[in-house]
């Protein structure tokens, strides 16, 4: 994969430990992708937020991080371990709220949104057809490539965060223009949600590297 010099710079950990871990993950990323070249987003959402599921490591590796690290495009986030306006309804210990909350305090002290969400499609105003984000949360992935035809692979933590503190993302998969090629058309006639469930799952078996579905109405 081709980096420029500044991206070869941060690389080599001249612009610090937090950038070179940054770029480090979108290198090994890239690699595995067959990127050509890494390339500029507008906006990264991310997941890894719940305590439960990014354990002690994970908090612990935010919290260093966000002593420097500063996110460069518009970022937003998945959902945290519990609601921070009704925290005392859930019975909670005291380690795990003061876990979350140190988890809370690291994104935005790096600028994330505290968004708290997972379908950021319906909080944020979207950017124009085509535009490059980095989706870590599966179903804004999906949404942002279908409904909103913006570009985005299913990103990791890992590489989402790494995209929003640089800026880009590698060129790779659905990111490419060619790649959202229609092949497959599929019709149904008063779907259920079930139904959905069941197109899915099929559609995945039989669709190889298709993406795109037409032909399915959208449920109210």
């Amino acid at each position: 994969m081709e980096l420029t010099r500044e991206e070869d710079s941060a690389l080599k950990g001249e612009q610090g430990e937090t950038m070179q871990t940054a770029y480090r993950i979108l290198a090994a990323t890239g690699e595995a992708t067959d990127a050509e070249k890494l390339i500029p987003i507008e906006w990264a959402h991310l997941s890894g937020v719940n305590y439960n599921t990014i354990g002690d490591a994970g908090e612990e590796f935010l919290a260093s991080i966000s002593k420097d690290a500063r996110v460069k495009v518009k970022t937003s986030l998945n959902p945290m371990g519990f609601d921070i306006d009704n925290v005392s309804n859930y019975n909670l210990d005291d380690n795990f709220i003061s876990k979350q909350l140190s988890i809370k305090q690291s994104y935005e002290t790096m600028g994330v949104i505290p968004s708290f969400s997972c379908i950021p499609y319906e909080i944020f105003d979207n950017p124009k057809e085509g535009t490059q984000v980095a989706f870590a949360e599966s179903n804004a992935a999906i949404h942002a490539n279908s409904f909103d035809n913006l570009k985005t692979n299913k990103e990791s933590a890992f590489s989402a965060l790494a995209s929003a503190l640089t800026g880009k993302s590698p060129y790779s998969s659905l990111r490419k223009e060619t790649s959202s090629k229609l092949t497959i058309r599929m019709k149904v006639e008063n779907p259920s949600e079930l139904t959905y469930g069941m197109l899915g799952f099929f559609a995945g078996k039989v669709g190889n590297e298709s993406v795109n579905i037409s032909g399915i109405g959208q449920l109210d």
